[in-house]
C-alpha cells in the first residue's frame, strides 16, 4: 500500500491549481477585455444619432451632463448624471454597444397635462417615441456589461486567493504583487500571471520587491497606461480605443 504524505498530497493540490490558473486567468481577462471594449461607451455626433434614429436603431437613452467615474470593476457599465436640459444625450444600439454625442440643450418647455413632466420635443420627443429609458436593464448592452463586470470580479477573485493563501509568490512578495495587480485594466493581474505563473523563477529573487516597490509601481505604471491611453485615443480615434 503506497501512502502519500500530506506535503506531497498539498503540493499535488497546488499543481493542479497552478495548472488551471495557468489557463483560466488569460482566458477570463481575454474575454473580459472584448465585452469590455464593445460595451464602452463611443464618442458620436448628433448626426449619427439622427441616422440611428432614422434606422430604428436606437434601443435605450438618456439625456445628461457627462459621466461618472466611480465604476466598481473593470468595464462596468459607467453611470450617467442624469438632467432634463443636460448637454450630452447617450443611446445603445441593438448591438449592444453604447454611444454618446453633445447636443442642444432643449428649450424649457411648460409642464404637460402629466403631474411631474415636462413636455418632449423635438429631438427629445423623437427618442422618446422610440426607446426606452436609459439603464431599462433589457437591453443588450445592460447584459454585456454585466456579463463584463462578472467576469472581472471572478477574475479578480481567483488571482486575489491565489495570492493571499497560495504559495508565496517567487518574483515578489505578496504585497508587492497586491499592489501591481491593481493597475488598469487588469495590466498587473496579467504581470502577475506571467511571471509567477507561467515563467516563474526557479528559486526566490533576492530582493523581491516590497509593498512599498509595489505602491510606486502602481502609480508610475498607472500614470503611464492613462497617458498611452490618451495617446491612442487621439491617434486612432474613440471607435478604436474607446471611453
Amino acid at each position: 500500500m503506497v501512502e502519500v504524505s500530506p506535503s506531497r498530497s498539498c503540493g499535488g493540490r497546488w499543481r493542479v491549481v497552478s495548472v488551471a490558473l495557468r489557463w483560466a486567468l488569460p482566458v477570463l481577462w481575454v474575454l473580459w477585455a472584448a465585452l469590455a471594449w464593445w460595451v464602452e461607451p463611443r464618442e458620436s455626433t448628433e448626426a449619427q444619432l439622427d441616422r440611428d434614429l432614422a434606422a430604428g436603431r436606437v434601443v435605450t437613452y438618456q439625456r445628461a451632463n457627462g459621466w461618472d467615474d466611480d465604476d466598481p470593476y473593470w468595464g462596468s457599465r459607467p453611470d450617467l448624471r442624469p438632467a432634463e436640459q443636460g448637454w450630452m444625450i447617450t443611446w445603445t444600439v441593438p448591438s449592444g454597444q453604447t454611444r454618446y454625442a453633445s447636443v442642444q440643450p432643449p428649450d424649457p418647455q411648460p409642464y404637460s397635462a402629466g403631474p411631474d413632466r415636462p413636455a418632449r420635443t423635438g429631438l427629445d420627443a423623437r427618442l422618446a417615441a422610440v426607446a426606452d429609458p436609459w439603464h431599462a436593464g433589457g437591453d443588450v448592452a445592460s447584459r454585456i456589461a454585466t456579463t463584463a463586470g462578472l467576469l472581472a470580479g471572478v477574475l479578480t477573485l481567483l488571482w486575489l486567493g491565489r495570492l493571499i493563501v497560495g504559495a508565496p509568490p517567487l518574483a515578489g512578495t505578496r504585497w508587492f504583487w497586491f499592489w501591481v495587480g491593481l493597475l488598469p485594466f487588469g495590466v498587473g493581474v496579467l504581470a502577475w500571471t506571467y511571471r509567477e505563473v507561467w515563467r516563474p523563477p526557479p528559486a526566490p529573487v533576492p530582493g523581491r520587491g516590497s509593498g512599498w516597490r509595489g505602491f510606486g509601481w502602481l502609480i508610475l505604471a498607472g500614470v503611464g497606461i492613462s497617458l498611452l491611453v490618451s495617446v491612442a485615443r487621439i491617434v486612432f480615434g474613440t471607435t478604436v480605443v474607446p471611453g
